[in-house]
């Protein structure tokens, strides 16, 4: 009795420190996110060109041109990505002229029809109308979501450069981390930083291919439907599916606001929105469980969980980095003794029936042979 006493607190106390340490990880990411998300950024910048880095150095380039080389292709690529990006807005901000007066030829007929099916009159919808303005206005002073995204975007260009240093000072962090623990888990600890790597590099391969086929399969949708802007619509609908379930649904609102511009007709807007539903059918039961998920095994229900959490301690940038980030604790936990049930927690792989019925039958053998002694 005494024995079983012992465990119970043992098991209590190792509990209660679990949660401590992950409410203090927490508020240390909510009170240092401005500094945190471009370091976090930028570490798996590092890993993804990390490849590359060894690459050069195998072609004999010295070890700073080859970091430097690789941080600056990678720098390029995404500038380019941007300037295509900001071409087609320029072309895109031509046309709000045009989409305004779309919306208000539809706002009045939706009024004209409100005022006919429901008896409403002009003065009451506007008295509706303005109450809801008021809310959304509060909410969006609240909400600390915008200030979150500005925040990161002005620290982007501190990315590369903790990119650069981390290449850079890559075996001094592993020689840490190594040394900060005893020898006896020196295997241990090889084994987790190995499969952290493995698990970053391929979850950002894994999401760049993602993504280029998601882009090209919106965009063949949207150019079969003659939308304008097509491309444009397209990739931002597959940067935005960055963000697990939240995005998805975000470009697809975005889709059809621009769509409204040149294709008012219901038909247009309808398909639109088959495209959309189509791309992310297949994103989600192929293209995620085949390029991503044989990596990153997180189970749904903790996935957007963490994207939520993600977002509310640190905005957009915290919604992204959420994935691989549970994915890297999942990692730990499965090779630390006390914490293997929350790795359980967050994987996706379900006991069967037969380990849980020998789970349950060595619980009652050890129960009937305390009860003897």
């Amino acid at each position: 009795m005494i024995d079983n006493t012992v465990e119970k607190s043992t098991y209590i106390d190792k509990l209660s420190k679990t949660l401590i340490a992950i409410a203090l990880l927490a508020l240390a990411i909510y009170l240092g996110k401005d500094i945190l998300i471009p370091l976090a950024l930028g570490t798996l910048l590092a890993v993804l060109l990390r490849p590359i880095e060894a690459f050069l150095i195998r072609r004999g380039f010295p070890k700073v041109l080859a970091i430097s080389l690789a941080v600056t292709t990678s720098v390029l690529i995404l500038a380019g990505v941007i300037f295509l990006l900001s071409i087609q807005f320029s072309d895109f901000a031509d046309q709000l002229p045009k989409l305004k007066k779309n919306i208000n030829d539809s706002y009045r007929q939706a009024r004209r029809w409100i005022r006919r099916e429901y008896s409403l009159s002009y003065w009451q919808q506007d008295q509706y109308l303005k109450k809801a303005q008021t809310q959304t206005i509060e909410n969006l002073q609240n909400s600390e979501a915008i200030g979150s995204i500005t925040g990161t975007l002005g620290t982007l260009v501190l990315i590369p450069i903790y990119a650069f240093l981390l290449l850079y000072y890559r075996t001094m962090f592993l020689h840490f981390c190594i040394v900060l623990f005893t020898e006896k888990h020196k295997p241990k600890v090889l084994e987790v930083l190995g499969e952290i790597k493995t698990i970053i590099q391929s979850y950002m391969v894994g999401l760049l291919v993602e993504t280029t086929v998601v882009a090209s399969l919106n965009s063949i949708g949207l150019l079969v439907l003659n939308v304008q802007y097509a491309i444009l619509l397209g990739v931002m609908a597959a940067i935005l599916n960055l963000v697990p379930y939240i995005g998805g649904l975000i470009a697809t609102v975005l889709a059809i606001l621009v769509t409204f511009i040149n294709h008012p007709d219901g038909f247009t807007l309808f398909g639109v929105i088959i495209v959309f539903v189509v791309v992310q059918f297949i994103d989600n039961n192929f293209l995620v469980p085949y390029i991503i998920g044989t990596k990153v095994k997180i189970n749904a229900l903790v996935s957007i969980l963490g994207v939520l959490i993600g977002g509310a301690l640190a905005g957009f940038s915290g919604m992204f980095l959420s994935i691989p980030a549970i994915a890297i604790l999942k990692a730990v936990f499965d090779r630390v003794d006390h914490l293997k049930a929350w790795g359980i927690l967050l994987g996706d792989e379900t006991p069967d029936k037969t380990i849980l019925k020998l789970d349950k039958a060595l619980k009652d053998a050890e129960k009937a042979k305390l009860k003897k002694g």
